[in-house]
């Protein structure tokens, strides 16, 4: 029996939605790395060393990871034109409902980022770390320029490829359930590049983006407005820049 968390669409529909949320995906980060290196190689006119970005300071590093993302905007934007498929996904100013799910989102993703990464040093496993903060941690000023570029530009930019438009096009498909879990997986493993050059493991962090990509999913498909999960998203990568901030700086003691 078919019900809104798990269906069997036609052949087609699922083919579809596989072509497309891998071809989005694809797309959207082909894209987004063409306008970073070409706002790069303005950058590197301007007498920035841009091959190194380890060297960068803060403002035109935060620029042209800014610039990656308008890249995913823009496919966004091609896609939902072309298809004429504005029904994919729903967004609209929060309600107070939806502020309270934002908060409990929020203590959510931290509580289940916790666990996973307690039980995964228990065993003795150590994750990868991103680039961003192993850069970062160089140069801490960093993070607080990060702050505007992940409210503005990460979190909606990924939430609506991912959860709006692939967990859309999979949940047409095959329901609510197999969406959130298929969309995760694609929102994890596009990480994979970012986590490249750590001493941890890259396999048990992805699995762990993945997961948190379930509850971003979940977020979603219980409230029914992407702003949910881009707020989610958008403060979750906030706090982090504050947190890793304050302790390179030692505001933590640390």
């Amino acid at each position: 029996m078919e019900t809104k968390y798990y269906r069997v669409a036609d052949t087609r529909t699922r083919l579809r939605s596989v072509v497309h949320s891998v071809g989005l995906v694809v797309a959207a980060f082909v894209f987004g790395t063409l306008l970073y290196l070409s706002a790069g190689s303005l950058f590197q006119a301007a007498g920035y060393a841009v091959e190194d970005t380890a060297s960068l300071p803060p403002l035109p590093y935060a620029v042209l990871t800014a610039t990656q993302f308008v890249g995913f905007f823009a496919v966004i934007g091609f896609y939902i034109q072309f298809e004429r498929d504005d029904d994919l996904f729903s967004a609209d100013v929060p309600s107070l409902r939806d502020a309270a799910w934002v908060v409990a989102g929020f203590v959510g993703l931290f509580a289940v980022a916790a666990a996973l990464t307690a039980a995964l040093r228990s065993i003795g496993v150590d994750t990868a770390t991103n680039q961003v903060i192993t850069q970062g941690q160089q140069d801490p000023v960093r993070f607080l320029y990060l702050i505007p570029v992940t409210l503005l530009f990460v979190a909606p930019a990924e939430e609506l490829l991912f959860r709006g438009l692939v967990q859309g096009l999979f949940r047409r498909a095959y329901g609510a359930v197999p969406a959130v879990l298929f969309a995760s997986v694609l929102f994890g493993a596009p990480h994979y590049f970012a986590l490249l050059g750590s001493d941890g493991s890259i396999g048990p962090k992805l699995a762990v983006i993945a997961v948190l990509g379930v509850v971003l999913g979940t977020l979603y498909e219980v409230t029914e407005n992407l702003a949910v999960p881009i707020l989610v998203h958008g403060c979750w990568n906030a706090f982090s820049f504050v947190s890793q901030y304050a302790e390179a700086t030692g505001l933590l003691g640390v």
